[in-house]
């Protein structure tokens, strides 16, 4: 397939990175001939699913498997196949990747081994690139796509503490950096990592004992209801937001009961008022003693952790499941790299107004999956390459961006990981309607020109 081109001629791009995001997008800009340079600095496509990924940026655990059902987590032109789990591992989730590269004839047309250490913005609008190689290479566009969970968040607290400090990032299995066997392990944080390695560590046969430190609590849902994966059991799109939360908060209270009942700390919020954690078991091993839930840590104490509360527990390890800074290394320009809350407004979560010719491809948080994110997204980026879609003015994509974030963010506490959270059939939808203003904003300056439908899926 390739689109009508009403630019004078198609821009080149280089696109950062080869995991989902990065590889979609070179796949749809294949399909309408816009040449680019696709930079991979690991030997293989994949990204954080890539388990023990050389380029030490992947965050994939051994025993990890998607939060995310099969039916939901596919991409649209290369369905999952018939006979795949409904929670796949991370194993299976890395080769459908490789498969989806090799299917589209991506593989030779990615550069790997390479990082891109530096990208400017020029006078005339370009970008140069430079490469670890030493060299650098202009192009009319960039497409950002390294990833946004491999640059780790740590607290800081006063004190010392003796024993073994990690992040969930390097955490690999119970034996890996760190031999968690026989040792009392804090776990610190309560999302989809920390409730997996808990529960992991937890088993009798591992750990001495689990304790999960949260500064809040979290309403911990479960993969599954009524037998079947729950995010099958979304509300239909058709139900007008609100409606549609407050009968997903009655369900989930009524299956679930309250968090206090299986010794978890009372959550401050509703159900589905921060990004979800969900596990298959740890509200299992919760109730039955072998996780201990307690406040935040206020300090270190040698050999020891002393909680908000005043509750001192010896450890011998710690792991901190605290989340990750969005990072842009390549980046010296403060206007394109997000605040230290992880905040950086844009555009249907791709464009900073002002700067048409960048595209952050999958900077988001998107509930349920950010798997095919920027296979959406690249509909968007093609169509604006090559001159098919046209902006919105400055003024109005900043009125946009605002309305969207009241959209996306209004059911979630403040917090650094909640500022780039996005509905994804509800984003997928008004992002095409979007590029069908654009498409119609083009038709009106150049009567006569037909354009491509675009398949929508939700």
């Amino acid at each position: 397939m390739k689109a009508r081109c009403l630019v004078s001629s198609l821009p080149t791009v280089c696109i950062i990175g080869a995991g989902c995001s990065g590889f979609t997008t070179a796949k749809r800009l294949k399909d309408y001939g816009i040449p680019f340079d696709c930079f991979e600095a690991s030997d293989d496509v994949g990204g954080n699913w890539y388990h023990n990924n050389p380029n030490g940026w992947s965050s994939c655990y051994e025993s990890l498997h998607i939060d995310t059902s099969t039916s939901r987590l596919q991409f649209e032109e290369f369905p999952a196949g018939d006979d795949w789990p409904h929670f796949p591992h991370h194993s299976v989730i890395h080769q459908y990747f490789r498969d989806y590269v090799d299917h589209f004839g991506l593989r030779e047309l990615i550069t790997f081994n390479t990082t891109v250490e530096n990208a400017v913005r020029q006078p005339d609008g370009k970008w140069a690139v430079t490469l670890d190689t030493g060299e650098t290479r202009l192009y009319e566009a960039l497409v950002v796509a390294n990833g946004h969970h491999w640059d780790p968040r740590t607290p800081e607290y006063p004190g010392e503490f003796d024993g073994d400090m990690l992040h969930s990032h390097t955490y690999r299995s119970p034996f890996e950096p760190v031999d968690m066997r026989g040792k009392n392990v804090i776990v610190v944080g309560m999302g989809n990592s920390a409730l997996d390695i808990a529960s992991e560590l937890s088993h009798r046969s591992i750990a001495k004992h689990v304790w999960v430190s949260a500064r809040r609590g979290v309403w911990v849902l479960t993969k599954y209801r009524g037998g079947k994966p729950a995010d099958k059991m979304m509300m239909p799109m058709w139900i007008p937001k609100r409606i549609a939360l407050r009968i997903a908060r009655k369900n989930i209270k009524k299956q679930l009961g309250t968090m206090e009942s299986y010794g978890l700390p009372k959550p401050d919020h509703e159900p589905l008022g921060s990004h979800p954690s969900v596990s298959i078991d740890f509200l299992a091993k919760a109730g039955s003693g072998d996780v201990t839930c307690v406040p935040g840590i206020a300090r270190l104490d040698g050999d020891a952790v002393v909680c908000t509360d005043g509750t001192r527990i010896v450890a011998d390890a710690i792991v901190f499941a605290t989340g990750y800074n969005i990072t842009f290394p390549f980046f010296t320009d403060p206007a394109i790299v997000p605040d230290e809350e992880n905040r950086l407004p844009l555009f249907k979560r791709m464009i900073k107004p002002g700067i048409e010719n960048l595209y952050y491809a999958g900077l988001a948080q998107s509930s349920p999956t950010i798997v095919n994110l920027a296979e959406q997204q690249s509909h968007f980026i093609a169509r604006h390459l090559t001159g098919e879609y046209e902006l919105p003015s400055v003024g109005q994509m900043q009125e946009i961006i605002m309305r969207d974030e009241r959209e996306h963010l209004s059911q979630y506490y403040a917090a650094a990981r909640h500022t780039i959270q996005v509905d994804l059939r509800r984003y997928t939808r008004d992002l095409h309607k979007e590029i069908a203003a654009g498409v119609k904003r083009v038709a009106e300056k150049t009567p006569g020109v037909k354009t491509q439908s675009v398949k929508v899926s939700v």
